[in-house]
């Protein structure tokens, strides 16, 4: 019984070395597949007796931070693409900022056109009520005088100068409830004179002594 038990047992012995062996070969063969180990080109001749080819790795198995990597570059190409986001937006406000600069400088233009405007029409108001002032300055002292000096008075200057001084002396005497001495100092000008001084005074708005 021993004798035959020692002789069962080396078929046995050999069969589990066997399997170990195909264990341990197939154990390097899938770790290499996983990429753990390289062992296909110690290998690889053992490999093409059995029939084995280099085996096609998952992609994963071929770079352990391939996910990583795809990670990194996804947040890459977001960053890339708010960068482009920022660029646009960054031109956009440098635009705008040059169309509001464009109708701020427009504005401001304007404001000194309109002071001008403002300051030529002061100038123009300040002229009317100086001329105003001078006419009645000028028509009360002529109705100081004599008719017969005021009218050689009036005689020495321009129509318009006379027309003015006229109204300017008619507005007074409306002010104070007269009689206005208009009308006797025109009869003691020249005839054609006097002709001409009233028919443009017809024909011509009041001065700017009527608003007085």
């Amino acid at each position: 019984m021993a004798t035959y038990g020692g002789v069962g047992a080396a078929p046995r012995i050999l069969v589990l070395l066997l399997l170990i062996i195909a264990l341990a070969f197939g154990g390097l063969v899938w770790f290499d597949y996983l990429g753990l180990v390289n062992v296909r080109q110690t290998l690889a001749p053992l490999l093409s007796l059995v029939g084995v080819g280099a085996p096609t790795k998952l992609p994963n198995a071929q770079d352990p931070l391939l996910l990583e990597r795809q990670r990194l570059a996804k947040q890459t190409e977001a960053l890339d693409l708010r960068s482009q986001q920022l660029d646009k937006r960054q031109a956009d406000i440098k635009q705008q900022d040059e169309q509001i600069k464009q109708k701020m400088a427009a504005l401001s233009e304007q404001e000194k056109a309109l002071a001008a405007r403002e300051k030529s029409f002061n100038q123009t108001v300040n002229q009317y009520d100086n001329r105003s002032a001078n006419l009645r300055a000028v028509a009360t002292n002529l109705l100081s005088m004599p008719p017969q000096t005021a009218a050689k008075q009036l005689a020495a200057m321009s129509d318009q100068d006379v027309i003015d001084i006229l109204r300017a002396a008619d507005d007074i005497a409306a002010t104070n409830g007269q009689t206005s001495i208009v009308p006797y100092w025109l009869s003691l000008l020249p005839a054609d004179r006097a002709a001409t001084i009233s028919r443009k005074m017809l024909k011509q708005p009041a001065s700017v002594t009527s608003s007085q």
